[in-house]
């Protein structure tokens, strides 16, 4: 019998199998035991192939070239990882090797991973799936006892394969038309673009907000505060008039209880965390982006083996693992939860368990969870024991009780005006109090803490009918608030809840998959940001003067959560076996054909407005000014065709002794301190040297310094060499200062002669070029 080739998507992961496995012989890329062999891959070692492998004519982008639609999509070895690949694809081709194992993360992308390496290698032999959702010691060996039929995936990677072909057709071709069009380094995706204009619609609504004010009034009765309220419940008054009017009818006046009503209810616990709901609270939380989220968490599932399988779009459990809770909770001992979860193990937890296990409410993974191994908090991070006690913490609630509690509701009539409180009063805090037992504070506390807007009195009755007098009146006046800019927390329940932005109510309901997935969109918001469509203000994420301006000039189709959403359900249904994967892509293909026309068609400019920015000495063109890693300003000019860009960088500026600068300005001389160090003798305690410090009246004789900002120049302008520039110069660091206005050669007879101001852009030049070309082609024919 051969032996088993076990792949791994990371090195962290395979090593860890191997150890389970007892694979002890390490070898570059893999190690080998008697049974198995594991490797692993680095991510992605095998991506679908650039334009250019297609054809000579895409090497270079140009609009007539659009769209690019390969009839089938290939795959190539990634060249920075190719090494680790050829080890893999030796391994697939050992004879004593009868069977792989993909045991890469369990999940679509996992199984993209596994699949292509296996095609590009060649792999035709037997195939098993490793299915786990953790990577405890128990969870490896159990997985290992019940490994799946490979068969059983091929959906799932016809419907990964599916989204990669969609990504690339969609991707490569709006990404070149938009930047050939509008002559600018632009990107477009079917999740980025409708992401980005969630925001940039947020920030169009915020500019045209106008603002206005509306007023309040408040009253003091007997024992209690009541507000005013009109018939529709509102509180807002809208005018100055009216609420003095109101104010001045009912001052000193006796008001009658109308009506007091005391209601008991219930408040569920939460539900377990999936990973967008997670990343939500550890932005509001703990300040945690996405991203960073979603990389702490991989750590604690990885290296610490204390929580569930990351990358699930799940809140639910099944039934499988109820049998397993008491062993989670065992795990628990040595931790803030260890006295509590000790008290669930021996007397019990929540009986009611429909909103934790629910068989139909899990797909792929369950929700994110502890796992049975032993916690031990000294091993952690801050971030890690942080982010690991969100979710202890929500896995210990949704084992408690409901929170009971009371409210009471009192109405004032006053001269027929309304007068409303209401108070809150905890009868069992239940799953609430769990939080504050271990010192924490609950991320699903909802604010019912707020919810009394009086000082109810519970020592003296209220009875319908009773009179009470008006005592202080105090008026308010509000202003109304234009809509928040986006944080990553409502930004990722934006992109999760796409079809709130619909306003088809049929397709609204089929919206159920939102924007990109769990696992994708901390890795879009990155890249928004990295492309600088987006910012960080605070904690908003506001969509730059570029940004906006790609939202714009993108198809309106694209601009939408529909297209996407409607994408990611059939998605779906392929990874279901509902729908082919062939029918999807040729619709991907039609879409890209249209989209790209859309570009092509549209007139508009692409004229971004930065408030900071400065204007390119080039071309003319607004540069949009951005803040490096080290703190340095750049500004860049955004025509793709002069593609200039420089710093403003600080940098010593030598002084001599006398005070006196390279050029002759006279600058002050810094004090200069002496500094002797003396050792304390060897019978003292501590043996360290004291630093005693003395004053010298005399200046030491090598140079002082001082810094100055400069503008450097990062990337020379693509047509530096068409004006009266010298290269040389252009390269040389000089003072910051207003640019001189650029001097520019007279045409040659018969020059393409469009200056920057009249908006010609790189598809304007193309077309005058092939107009030129169709001018010889009819000399010569004549």
């Amino acid at each position: 019998m051969g032996k088993q080739l076990v792949l791994a998507e990371k090195p962290s992961v395979g090593r860890e199998l191997a150890r389970v496995l007892g694979c002890r012989g390490r070898e570059r890329g893999y190690s080998e035991g008697e049974r198995y062999v594991v490797t692993w891959a680095l991510g992605h070692l095998v991506e679908l192939a650039q334009p250019a492998e297609y054809s000579d004519r895409y090497k270079r982008w140009s609009m007539q070239d659009l769209p690019m639609l390969p009839a089938q999509l290939r795959q190539s070895v990634m060249e920075q990882t190719a090494d680790q690949y050829r080890v893999v694809e030796s391994l697939m081709r050992r004879p004593d090797i009868d069977s792989l194992v993909i045991a890469t993360d369990a999940g679509r992308e996992g199984e993209l991973v596994a699949r292509w390496i296996m095609k590009m290698a060649g792999w035709d032999k037997e195939v098993k799936r490793l299915w786990i959702s953790s990577q405890t010691d128990a969870a490896i060996t159990q997985g290992f006892g019940k490994l799946k039929d490979g068969h059983l995936y091929e959906n799932l990677y016809a419907a990964a394969e599916a989204r990669a072909t969609a990504d690339w057709y969609i991707g490569m071709n709006v990404t070149r038309a938009l930047t050939c069009r509008y002559d600018a380094k632009l990107s477009a995706g079917r999740v980025q673009t409708p992401t980005l204009a969630l925001m940039t619609d947020r920030e169009d609504e915020r500019d045209t907000f106008s603002g206005g004010f509306y007023w309040t009034i408040r009253a003091d009765f007997d024992g209690f505060t009541a507000s005013w309220q009109d018939a529709q419940g509102s509180v807002r008054i809208p005018s100055e008039e009216l609420s003095e009017k109101i104010s001045a009818e009912i001052k000193g006046k006796q008001g009658t209880i109308v009506s007091v009503e005391t209601v008991e209810k219930t408040e569920q616990p939460p539900l377990a965390y999936d990973l967008t709901e997670l990343q939500r609270d550890a932005n509001l939380q703990l300040s945690f982006s996405a991203k960073d989220t979603l990389d702490i968490l991989q750590k604690l599932y990885e290296n610490h083996k204390i929580v569930t399988y990351p990358r699930t779009d799940s809140r639910y459990i099944t039934n499988d693992i109820v049998p397993t809770l008491t062993g989670r909770l065992k795990a628990l001992d040595a931790t803030p939860f260890g006295q509590i979860a000790g008290v669930y193990v021996d007397h019990g937890y929540r009986q009611d368990m429909d909103r934790f296990v629910m068989e139909s409410g899990v797909t792929d993974h369950h929700a994110i969870i502890p796992t049975e191994q032993r916690v031990d908090l000294a091993r952690l991070s801050k971030d890690e024991r942080s982010l690991w006690e969100l979710i202890a913490l929500r896995f210990m609630e949704v084992l408690s009780g409901d929170y009971l509690y009371r409210t009471t509701t009192v109405e004032v009539s006053v001269e027929n005006h309304r007068f409303l409180t209401r108070m809150t009063i905890p009868v069992m805090q239940g799953w609430r109090d769990m939080a504050r037992l271990i010192g924490r504070r609950s991320a699903a506390a909802l604010a019912d803490d707020a919810l009394s807007d009086s000082s109810l009195s519970v020592e003296k009755p209220i009875e319908v009918g009773q009179t009470v007098a008006v005592g202080a009146v105090r008026t308010r006046r509000n202003t109304t608030n234009p809509p928040d800019r986006y944080t990553e927390a409502t930004l990722l329940s934006a992109m999760e809840h796409a079809g709130r932005f619909v306003e088809d109510v049929a397709l609204k309901k089929r919206l159920g998959s939102g924007l990109g997935t769990p696992a994708t969109r901390a890795d879009i918001i990155e890249k928004l940001l990295q492309n600088h469509y987006i910012e960080r203000e605070g904690r908003y994420l506001v969509p730059t003067p570029k940004g906006r301006e790609l939202v714009r000039l993108s198809p309106m189709e694209l601009r939408s959560p529909e297209l996407t959403a409607r994408w990611e359900a059939r998605l779906a249904a392929i990874a279901e076996g509902k729908e082919s994967q062939q029918s999807f892509v040729e619709d991907i293909k039609r879409n890209a054909r249209t989209l790209v026309s859309e570009v092509s068609a549209n007139k508009e400019r692409f004229a971004p407005k930065f408030p900071n920015g400065k204007t390119c000495p080039f071309c003319n063109t607004a540069m949009m000014n951005i803040v490096d890693e080290f703190g340095q300003v750049h500004f860049i000019c955004q025509k793709l065709s002069c593609s200039y860009e420089e710093a403003l960088v600080k940098r010593r500026k030598p002084v001599d002794g006398n005070g006196v600068s390279p050029t002759g300005d006279a600058q002050p001389v810094a004090k200069k301190v002496l500094v002797k160090v003396k050792t304390m003798p060897a019978s003292s305690a501590t043996g360290k040297k004291v630093v005693v410090v003395k004053k010298s009246g005399k200046a030491p004789a090598e140079s002082a310094e001082q810094w100055e900002t400069v503008v450097e120049v990062i990337r020379p302008s693509k047509l530096a060499g068409r004006r009266d520039y010298s290269q040389d110069s252009r390269r040389e660091a000089r003072p910051a200062r207003p640019v001189a206005p650029v001097q520019r050669r007279e045409p040659a007879s018969g020059a393409y002669t469009g200056s920057s101001d009249s908006g010609t852009t790189f598809a304007d030049l193309l077309a005058a070029s092939e107009k030129r070309k169709k001018e010889r082609d009819g000399k010569r024919k004549k």
